[in-house]
C-alpha cells in the first residue's frame, strides 16, 4: 500500500457491513478500497465457536445482489456465512485488502488520512464498517479468580474440549451464553449466570413467523417511530433477549440457572445472592465494549459511542458508520438489515461527490487569511 495513495472512499472493515457498502459503491462506479484486519474474508465468522448458526434463515440473511446458498429457511452455519462473504467479494470484484489493521483515522487539508499496518491512504470519505464492538467486556474482578480456573471470553470459545474437566460457569444469559451453556452441558456440569429473558417472538421459531416479523423489523422498530425510540436505548444499554434457546431446553440439559455473578471470594466466583461457586472454568459471555480511540476526530460522546444519526456524522462531513447496533433499525447490525443501511450511506456518498466541495484556499479567503 503506497504511502501517498489517494482514493475517494476508504471502508474500514471487510465483514458484512463493509462488503454491503462496497457493493453499492462498485455498482455506482466509484473508486474505493476496503481494508480488513483479518487474514481472509469471512474470518470474523469463521473464527467463532464451531456450532454457531445464524439467528435468521438464509432467505433474509443475504446481502444485496446475491442470496445465501442452500435451503431458504435453513439457518446457515458460521462457515457457510464465512464462505458466502468470500464468494460475494469475489463475484462483485470488491477491492478488499486483508491483513491490514487501521491504527488511526484523522483529517489533514480537508481530506481524511487513514493510517494502517499497510501504509497511509488519503480519502474524501471514510466509512467505519468494523462492526459494533470488538473489545471483550470482562469485569475487573475476573483477575482475582484462582489461577487454576480457566477463563476465556466467548470470543475465544470454540468447543467444549477446550475446557478443563469439572464444573463450568457461563457468565451472561444472553443468546451467546445460552447457546454455549446448552452445548457444554453435554460434557460438563454447567451454571448459567444472569437474567434469562426469552424474546416473545423471533425469526428462528417458524418460517411464517419470520414473514410476519419482517414489517416490524424493517419499518416499525426504527429510530423514526415512537416505539423504536422507546425500546432502542434499553436494548443498546442491556443485552438482547435470547432468541433461540428455550429455558426448558437448558433445564432439561442439566444447566443450573443462577443469579448474576457479582465478585470473587477466596478465588471463587460469587453470585449476587452470596453463593460461591467451585468451578474449574469460567466463560465470559458478557459482550463487548466500544473502543474507537483510533478515530482521532472529535466525534465520540461521553458514553464512548460515536455521535452519528443513521450512520452520518454531521460534524465531520464525509465520515460515516455502517453496522452499528440500532443504527436505524433494530436489525441494522444483523444479517439482512445491514445492507439497507449500506445503501442509504452509499446514497449520501454519491450525493456528496456530486456537490462541489470547498478547497482549503477558498476556506482561507472566506476566513480573511
Amino acid at each position: 500500500m503506497a504511502s501517498n495513495e489517494r482514493v475517494e472512499t476508504v471502508i474500514v472493515g471487510g465483514g458484512q457491513a463493509g462488503l454491503a457498502i462496497g457493493y453499492e459503491l462498485k455498482k455506482a462506479g466509484r473508486r474505493f478500497v476496503i481494508v480488513d484486519a483479518h487474514a481472509r474474508i469471512g474470518d470474523a465468522w469463521r473464527t467463532r465457536w464451531d456450532s454457531l448458526r445464524a439467528f435468521t434463515p438464509a432467505i433474509i440473511s443475504g446481502l444485496h445482489g446475491m442470496p445465501v446458498p442452500g435451503p431458504r429457511w435453513a439457518f446457515p452455519t458460521k462457515d457457510d456465512l464465512a464462505n458466502y462473504f468470500e464468494a460475494y467479494a469475489a463475484r462483485f470484484e470488491l477491492p478488499v485488502r486483508t491483513g491490514v489493521t487501521v491504527t488511526r483515522v484523522s483529517r489533514a487539508d480537508q481530506r481524511f488520512v487513514v493510517e494502517s499496518s499497510g501504509g497511509r491512504i488519503e480519502a474524501d470519505n471514510v466509512v467505519i464498517a468494523s462492526g459494533h464492538e470488538h473489545t471483550p467486556n470482562i469485569p475487573s474482578f475476573a483477575q482475582d479468580l484462582d489461577p487454576s480456573i480457566l477463563q476465556m471470553h466467548s470470543k475465544d470459545y470454540r468447543r467444549p474440549s477446550q475446557l478443563r474437566p469439572g464444573p463450568t460457569l457461563v457468565v451472561g444469559a444472553g443468546s451467546s451464553g445460552a447457546e454455549i451453556a446448552l452445548e457444554i452441558a453435554r460434557t460438563h456440569p454447567t451454571f448459567l449466570s444472569g437474567r434469562y429473558r426469552r424474546a416473545p417472538v423471533g425469526p428462528s421459531r417458524h418460517p411464517l413467523m419470520t414473514l410476519a416479523l419482517l414489517p416490524i423489523l424493517f419499518f416499525v422498530l426504527t429510530i423514526d417511530t415512537p416505539i423504536g425510540r422507546k425500546i432502542g436505548p434499553k436494548l443498546v444499554r442491556g443485552s438482547a433477549p435470547v432468541e433461540r434457546v428455550r429455558k426448558t431446553w437448558l433445564l432439561s440439559a442439566g444447566v443450573e440457572m443462577v443469579s448474576r455473578t457479582a465478585g470473587v471470594r477466596s478465588g471463587m466466583p460469587v453470585l449476587e445472592d452470596g453463593r460461591a461457586l467451585d468451578v474449574r472454568n469460567v466463560i465470559w459471555c458478557t459482550g463487548y465494549r466500544t473502543d474507537l480511540a483510533w478515530i482521532d476526530l472529535p466525534i465520540i460522546a461521553a458514553d464512548g459511542e460515536p455521535q452519528q444519526r443513521r450512520g452520518i456524522v454531521a460534524s465531520v462531513p464525509g465520515l460515516y458508520f455502517v453496522g452499528r447496533f440500532f443504527q436505524y433499525r433494530f436489525i441494522s447490525s444483523l444479517l439482512g438489515g445491514v445492507a439497507f443501511d449500506a445503501a442509504y450511506i452509499a446514497r449520501q456518498i454519491l450525493a456528496r461527490a456530486s456537490t462541489p466541495q470547498p478547497s482549503p484556499a477558498a476556506d482561507a479567503v472566506r476566513e480573511g487569511a
